[in-house]
């Protein structure tokens, strides 16, 4: 995208490519061998951040599963005690930079980009869930009063969510703004 593109071709660009990063390679595996791959892609994860809980000295099992097109990890609460809440910090913070750092890890040993996703403690579906609530009541707002319903900066993940939700209802929505104060749009029509 070269640098005197207007914004609406930016905001376009960006709602169709958010939540699909990935490489052509990957696209074009078969089934079995993208799952192959994203089941080793969670155990890379889970090993990493496993060292990482334990040079910390943090309780916390690991989780592993594949949702989608993507590994899925999660820590979770173990026997001997409760993940801490501060991985994952004010707002997420902490939790989007440790998901950072064990895609990175990943990537290190397979040589190619991971899309995986990391929850701590239920964080991600608590917020899903909100999210979800939220895209819901803006699309309702939208259908009712015919005009486009802003809502709050949020993630790349948070606002694929709320995308996802509103086209699930039947409307369109775009982001817009500049990070980290990108938000969602959602339209009365599609």
């Amino acid at each position: 995208m070269t640098q005197d593109t207007d914004q609406s071709e930016q905001v376009d660009e960006r709602v169709d490519t958010e939540g699909t990063e990935g490489t052509a390679s990957q696209a074009a595996r078969p089934a079995a061998d993208r799952s192959s791959g994203l089941d080793r892609e969670g155990e890379i994860a889970a090993d990493f951040l496993e060292t990482l809980l334990d040079i910390a000295d943090l309780d916390g099992d690991i989780d592993v599963d594949v949702d989608g097109d993507r590994a899925a990890v999660a820590i979770v609460d173990s026997e001997e005690g409760r993940v801490p809440r501060r991985l994952v910090g004010q707002d997420g913070k902490v939790l989007e930079a440790l998901q950072e750092l064990t895609r990175l890890a990943v990537q290190a040993e397979t040589g190619e980009r991971s899309r995986l996703m990391l929850d701590v403690a239920g964080h991600r579906a608590a917020r899903r869930e909100e999210l979800t609530r939220i895209a819901a009541d803006a699309a309702a707002a939208a259908k009712e009063t015919g005009e486009r319903q802003s809502l709050e900066p949020m993630s790349a993940f948070e606002r694929k969510v709320v995308h996802d939700a509103v086209l699930a209802a039947g409307l369109g929505s775009e982001s817009e703004g500049v990070e980290p104060r990108r938000y969602v749009v959602v339209l009365p029509q599609r």
